[in-house]
């Protein structure tokens, strides 16, 4: 038996197949084709960089509004209006006012200092402190490490909100203790993960080599060890800041942070019992901490990309 061969389909061809290939040809749209023609989407679309240039513009915006918020904002964020107490949001009230007629926007517009202000300075001051003993822990080892590593564990066997409500109830409800509490409470991670990192850097044939050599420890330290330990500081560094922003809300939430001072944790705390209807004062100052964490998060992952290739 002879095998025919179709002069359309081919051997083995069917009128089925070139119908299916047909209809996916035609699902894809004439922007998609023209995008993947031009190489628009391989050089400017890729979701990572997308992404990275939208939580970059956010922190840029986040920042003006710490700086300078009367910029974006002509109102008086405690100005009190009995004719336009719960109004929903309109053009003149753009995310609707609260039960006193104060605008929610301006709120969150002055109050983004105070959450950056909690944002960065408790990542420096807590991630100074905790970077330091970690490294030096990790670089010196024995005795030293077993006991500082044991402090730390103490630490972090508590959560970090609740170690923070264990300082802040002991001091004065001012925007400084704050900031100390939520660093103290941002110090065991800080500790833990740099403490790892000394550790595997002194185990490394160079730094053997340099002591071969007659290099001091202190020399040592200073010059390979920190170095190789920036990295990673850095990336946990702009992951600690969405962290110690939430802890911070979460104490104006519970009414122990700073009174008198605009907070978007105060906020939600005082639109808690609206939720149901008045949805908007609760709501708004939580979606505005949740994309800032977000936003933090995505420049923390592209900086670990960055400076940690092996970890892509």
């Amino acid at each position: 038996m002879t095998l025919t061969t179709d002069p359309v389909f081919g051997s083995g061809g069917s009128p089925s197949a070139l119908e299916e290939n047909e209809e996916e040809l035609a699902a894809e749209s004439l922007f998609s084709r023209w995008m993947k023609r031009s190489g628009l989407r391989r050089r400017w679309f890729r979701p990572n960089r997308l992404m990275l240039a939208i939580a970059v513009l956010f922190m840029l915006l986040m920042i003006g509004w710490a700086i300078e918020p009367s910029w974006f904002s002509s109102g008086n964020p405690t100005a009190i209006n009995p004719t336009a107490t719960l109004a929903t949001p309109s053009r003149a009230y753009p995310l609707g006012t609260d039960q006193y007629g104060r605008s929610i926007f301006t709120q969150l517009v002055y109050g983004t200092r105070a959450a950056l202000e909690v944002g960065f300075y408790c990542t420096i001051l807590g991630g100074g402190i905790g970077s330091f003993i970690g490294i030096l822990a990790g670089f010196i080892g024995g005795w030293f490490d077993m006991l500082v590593m044991r402090l730390i564990d103490m630490l972090m066997a508590l959560p970090p909100l609740f170690l923070a409500l264990v300082f802040i109830a002991a001091l004065a409800p001012t925007l400084q203790n704050e900031i100390i509490a939520v660093s103290i409470a941002s110090i065991p991670a800080f500790a833990r993960v740099l403490r790892g990192r000394a550790l595997e850097v002194r185990s490394r044939l160079f730094i053997d080599a340099v002591v071969v050599v007659g290099v001091t420890r202190r020399k040592i330290l200073l010059r390979h060890v920190l170095a190789n330990c920036a990295a990673p500081a850095m990336v946990l560094a702009s992951l600690s800041v969405g962290f110690t922003i939430v802890i911070g809300a979460s104490l104006n939430f519970l009414g122990l942070g700073p009174s008198g001072t605009i907070s978007w944790g105060s906020l939600i705390s005082s639109g808690q019992g609206y939720i149901d209807k008045e949805w908007w004062i609760a709501t708004c100052p939580g979606l505005l901490i949740t994309m800032l964490v977000i936003a933090m998060n995505i420049i923390g992952d592209w900086l670990r990309d960055a400076m940690e290739p092996s970890s892509q």
